[in-house]
């Protein structure tokens, strides 16, 4: 079993990338690879910076997805630790611990325990770690996916700081985050890359007028929204049908979310289409596809 196929990548310096996938795409392995924890079958990782003799580590900073803490440590306790681990003497691991648990800002917890921590402050903890030899690149594996809203709110912040500071790779199924954080996107799905470019790019590129339609929850109108999505895809099938001016129709709860080719052309359609019916219509409203849109349809869900 291959768990990831001709991943080619690279990371600017100074940039932030989200390897974006849903889970079992190859985002954890691929960065298992990049950190050393698992040994690629073929290929090569090449770090710009690197000198000889040097080992790749001490350019990198990693969080893993869960990370792991000895719960009777205070949290000053532990960065000491890790810098210690990092190659840092005693006064500078002890003044590096102290810098970062104000950074990330855990200060006034820097004496308690971290068995009384909650999972966003060991998140914050995590990430002082992962700073605490100054990496050239830092390597989260889906940071939030575990936080509540607070939480992931209190860790988004402080990564939208840190990546002023230094080259971020960061792996999520969580779209949003990507749009909020990075500059430049990975799209990987069955272990490999399906499309990859700068956030901006993409957008550009793949953004498509679109059309929200919702009913009231009568029979008629909920058995006309299904059948015209089918109609609608039955037809994009047919190379010899005449096509209404729209892509594609889609079913997002109690919505249709159908993707157009022309905007005019498609309200004047459907609005002729729910007239004749005399459907019950709750929404319509006219926007542009997103990027979780554009993610759903390369990862083909």
């Amino acid at each position: 079993m291959q768990a990831v196929n001709g991943i080619n990548l690279s990371i600017a310096e100074g940039s932030c990338v989200a390897l974006l996938g849903p889970n079992g795409a190859g985002k954890t392995t691929t960065i298992r690879m990049l950190t050393g924890l698992l040994k690629p079958t073929a290929g090569s990782i090449i770090f710009q910076h690197l000198k000889k003799g040097e080992d790749p580590k001490t350019l990198l900073g990693y969080l893993p997805q869960s990370p792991a803490f000895h719960p009777w440590m205070s949290g000053y306790e532990y960065m000491v630790y890790a810098g210690e681990l990092c190659g840092l003497r005693g006064s500078e691991a002890k003044k590096r611990a102290k810098e970062l648990m104000e950074r990330v800002g855990l200060g006034n917890a820097a004496k308690r325990r971290i068995g009384g921590y909650s999972g966003g402050m060991k998140q914050r903890l995590g990430l002082a770690q992962a700073l605490v030899h100054r990496p050239k690149l830092l390597i989260l594996d889906e940071p939030v996916s575990a936080l509540d809203p607070i939480g992931r709110r209190e860790v988004l912040h402080l990564l939208q700081e840190l990546k002023k500071e230094t080259s971020v790779l960061f792996s999520t199924h969580v779209l949003h985050d990507a749009e909020e954080l990075c500059d430049d996107v990975v799209i990987i799905s069955k272990g490999s890359i399906a499309l990859q470019g700068s956030l901006a790019s993409i957008r550009h590129e793949h953004r498509k007028p679109m059309i929200e339609l919702s009913f009231e929850a009568d029979p008629k109108s909920l058995a006309w929204s299904e059948a015209f999505r089918r109609r609608v895809n039955l037809l994009r099938e047919d190379a010899s049908m005449q096509l209404p001016p729209i892509e594609t129709v889609e079913k997002h709860g109690d919505e249709l979310r159908i993707i157009v080719n022309n905007i005019d052309a498609a309200r004047q359609f459907l609005l002729e289409e729910m007239t004749k019916e005399r459907l019950k219509i709750n929404k319509l409203s006219i926007g542009h596809s997103s990027l979780e849109d554009l993610f759903m349809k390369v990862v083909g869900q």
